[in-house]
């Protein structure tokens, strides 16, 4: 599939803000009293970033390819 480039920048814009909501929930989350109560909700956060990550990576490379 093809995509623009300015589609491929804006994607990479969303992700780093979405990455940066899910890093700021896990510090809330670990900062609560009781974080082993929030404890799928931080490994569902920290699964989401490393997806994300991944995805930032190969959009990444495709820009710089295009």
């Amino acid at each position: 599939m093809e995509y623009s480039k300015e589609d491929l920048i804006e994607a990479k814009r969303q992700i780093d803000s979405t990455l940066h909501k899910l890093r700021e929930t896990i510090i809330t989350f670990e900062a609560k009293e009781n974080p082993e109560r929030y404890k799928s909700q931080i490994t569902l956060a920290k699964r989401r970033i490393k997806a994300f990550e991944i995805a930032n990576y190969f959009i990444g490379n495709e820009i710089e390819n295009s």
